[in-house]
């Protein structure tokens, strides 16, 4: 077992709720601890905020080095996954979405 080391960009819409940045920062590493997937830890982040906040959408994107692939086997540096999970809003609406790209790509 090694590590993935990586970001985590989290949006969503709120409808009613509204939290503070450091619980959405807790979240995100109360599941990074778990032993588990990528892909499984954006689908898992998304639904809690989902789950909790019941917001108009929730987008997660997580960047990360999987060290497997770094210190083993094949042996590639610098090479990145990207998972995402997108809900509501920003998986219905193609605008939202690449609104949502911008402001992580700039």
């Amino acid at each position: 077992m090694v590590p993935i080391i990586g970001t985590a960009d989290v949006a969503y819409l709120p409808s009613r709720k509204v939290v503070g940045i450091s619980k959405l920062a807790r979240v995100v590493d109360a599941y990074a601890r778990r032993l588990q997937t990528q892909e499984t830890m954006t689908a898992q982040i998304a639904e809690c905020i989902e789950k909790s906040l019941k917001p108009r959408g929730v987008a997660v994107i997580i960047k990360a080095q999987h060290q497997c692939m770094t210190t083993r086997g094949v042996k590639k540096p610098n090479v990145e996954m990207i998972t995402r999970t997108f809900t509501g809003s920003f998986y219905d609406d193609v605008n939202m979405e690449r609104r949502l790209m911008e402001l992580i790509n700039s």
